[in-house]
């Protein structure tokens, strides 16, 4: 591949709903370039950017890929980003390394929620955004259907530029509304066709031509002075207003046959902003320009960590240049690490690659202590704005299937978690489960998959056990007495001790004994025997809290009487006291915080309340949204995720922190007491 001026590279990347035709878009776009010999098929698991093996299976995407082509004397770096909820890490990835976004839209599915959050995260991040209304050779499709919906939703940014002409709900042939022609599309064949232009795309014209005024003083008055723009002019005010995000310019086709894909290409290729017009945000929210001539510096915007393969960082060259052989040193962990190959990314394939510059996006391997999200430069000074991953929102504990397989299967997570890091992996200390935790059932499916295909483990995958305490409500004072007598030495201790309730986590242990009654030397013993016994309670074994033992009374043996003896009276009195000191089940509670829009705030706050959750507050927020606060018991939210998922079709985001411990209602204690058992 020769090298590209900063003005020639675009960074673009496909985003929209699950199933709204990205993926295939992608394979038309490179089918124009001459990088593929035709158009790939999801049924058939042909696609290039598709190239996972999970990928092949679900006939979906669920990862990040991407493809540096060659095109019309431009470099088009393609980031083709998954757009099912599960797997959202990769929108995220392929935001940070575009510079803008075309937005993929189903024509008989319309604007969807993906769609929507898709360009409110590019918005958010300050990209060019361009739609493309696909798959028009689908019954009921309806591209005017869906750029009324665009225009209703976006207002006057949405700006038609290829529509189609449509003759009993057929589509015939596109005009291009630059130069206001219509153009029969047979695959990539354009030929040019003499059609009258009816009234409907007068109209859509207007729409252009109206948005194309406001991005110059020269074409405002020209348009008020009743003169019609070139073509050129209205190439260029395109060009001004994408930059400046007043214009989202509409296209149209069909993914699979490439019907007017050309046409949506040759034109972004003139108006979407190049990396010399776009700029990065640092560490400390500057923009900062993508130079090209200054310190090489790059930033890590995905991770492989391939079992076989090894490790892959995808990069996007921040300034200066990046060559084989150099030493850039890690903002975050300060180390040094050395660039030995740089690569172009060609979908499943590399190609090698010489030098990288400023804004060209590119691969390396081995970079051992290198994550996503990571900034590299010659004197470890710089660093990329952080990259705000959704946090995982299901969990499930992880059983090995084969004995032994607990590391094997530890290991394997964390090495995915490096790879993807809406992934989470830990061992609750109380319940001793590895949890792992992922955005959705699809994800959690995908890593189990991979677990067996990649590192050769089997898992079986169950609910979390919940870490449930005992503690007590009312104050006993109880005996415990340990005597045992079989020649010789024998065992004795005698305690006299007072449980009652008080605020802590662990035991507090006080002991008030006059006159010798116990010896000081004991007294060590008689705590340790509380703590001990105190790790179970009496009701289901689960820890005890909020206990206070107090010590006031007792006995001993000059002789028999040792350490132990006063360990197990101490036990005893335990196993006498609790029971009678009205001991109790406690439950973890949440604070539940739940971001969802105006219209299915009924709906959300009834689910939250089956789940025996209590709202404290509302409060207003931006995009007609409004946050939930709750407090709802961990026990109850296993499947809230998916809840979430159906009732608000993926609208809603969620956070949920553990708050403090309450008594469970008493007809649930007795299930999950009976369960104990």
């Amino acid at each position: 591949m020769k090298d590209y001026s900063q003005n020639a590279v675009r960074n673009v990347a496909l985003l929209g709903h699950g199933g709204s035709g990205k993926t295939t878009l992608a394979d038309a776009i490179l089918f124009y370039g001459k990088a593929t010999d035709r158009i790939g098929k999801i049924s058939d698991s042909t696609t290039v950017m598709d190239f996972d093996a999970e990928e092949k299976k679900r006939k979906t995407s669920v990862s990040t890929s991407v493809y540096s082509l060659e095109i019309n004397d431009s470099k088009l770096n393609i980031i083709d980003a998954p757009g099912l909820f599960d797997f959202a890490a990769g929108v995220h990835e392929a935001l940070q390394a575009a510079d803008s976004a075309i937005i993929t839209i189903s024509g008989k599915s319309g604007l969807t929620v993906g769609a929507k959050q898709c360009f409110e995260k590019a918005r958010a991040l300050n990209k060019s955004v361009a739609f493309f209304v696909g798959k028009l050779n689908s019954t009921h499709a309806h591209f005017y259907r869906v750029l009324s919906a665009l225009a209703g939703q976006y207002g006057a940014i949405i700006c038609p530029v290829v529509v189609p002409y449509i003759e009993n709900e057929q589509v015939k042939c596109y005009i291009n509304l630059i130069d206001n022609k219509a153009y029969a599309c047979e695959g990539l064949e354009i030929k040019e066709m003499r059609m009258p232009v009816s009234e409907e795309i007068d109209n859509m014209r207007s729409m252009l031509l109206e948005a194309i005024a406001t991005t110059d003083e020269a074409l405002m008055e020209k348009y008020f002075a009743g003169e019609e723009f070139t073509p050129e002019e209205i190439i260029h005010g395109l060009g001004l207003g994408v930059k400046s995000g007043d214009i989202c310019p509409v296209y149209c086709g069909i993914q699979q046959t490439g019907d007017a894909v050309p046409m949506m290409v040759d034109n972004l290729l003139k108006i979407l902003p190049s990396t010399s017009d776009c700029t990065y945000t640092n560490a400390g929210g500057e923009d900062c320009a993508f130079d090209a001539s200054g310190e090489t510096a790059l930033c890590v915007f995905k991770t492989i960590a391939d079992p076989f393969v090894g490790k892959l960082s995808y990069f996007k060259v921040l300034s200066g240049t990046v060559k084989n052989d150099i030493q850039l040193i890690n903002n975050r962990t300060k180390n040094s690490e050395r660039i030995s190959k740089i690569m172009w990314l060609k979908g499943a394939k590399q190609e090698d690659a010489t030098a990288i510059t400023a804004g060209d996006i590119g691969a390396v391997a081995k970079l051992g202590n290198v994550i996503t999200g990571d900034t590299l430069s010659q004197k470890g000074e710089i660093a990329i704005a952080k990259i705000n991953f959704p946090h995982p929102t299901l969990s499930v504990a992880v059983y090995p299937k084969a004995k032994g397989d607990e590391e094997k299967i530890s290991g394997a997570f964390n090495r995915m978690a490096e790879e993807d890091p809406t992934i989470s992996v830990h061992t609750d200390k109380e319940t001793k489960e590895l949890i792992l935790s992922a955005l959705g059932e699809q994800h959690i499916d995908v890593i189990i998959s991979r677990l067996k295909s990649k590192f050769g483990a089997e898992a079986e995958l169950k609910q979390p056990k919940i870490a449930y305490r005992e503690t007590i409500r009312k104050p006993v004072k109880v005996q415990g007495r340990h005597k045992k007598q079989s020649g010789g030495h024998g065992q004795f201790g005698d305690v006299w001790i007072k449980f009652e309730p008080c605020d802590s986590e662990e035991l507090v242990f006080c002991e008030e004994v006059f006159g010798g009654a116990v010896p000081k030397n004991f007294f060590p013993a008689v705590e340790k025997g509380l703590r001990d016994s105190a790790v179970s309670g009496v009701l289901a074994g689960y820890p005890m809290v909020g206990l206070k033992a107090t010590l006031y009374d007792g006995s001993y043996h000059p002789v028999d009487s040792s350490e132990m003896s006063f360990k197990m009276a101490a036990s005893i009195a335990y196993k006498e006291g609790i029971p009678q000191a009205s001991p109790v089940l406690l439950e973890p509670i949440g604070t539940l915080k739940v971001l969802v829009p105006d219209e299915m705030l009924g709906d959300v706050i009834g689910d939250i309340n089956k789940r025996r959750g209590r709202i404290i507050g509302m409060n207003p927020a931006d995009n007609k949204m409004q946050e939930i606060i709750g407090e709802v018991p961990i026990a109850e939210m296993s499947d809230f995720s998916t809840a979430m998922r159906s009732i608000t079709q993926g609208t809603a985001t969620f956070t949920l922190e553990l708050e403090r411990y309450e008594e469970v209602p008493a007809q649930i204690a007795a299930k999950v007491i009976e369960a104990s058992k």
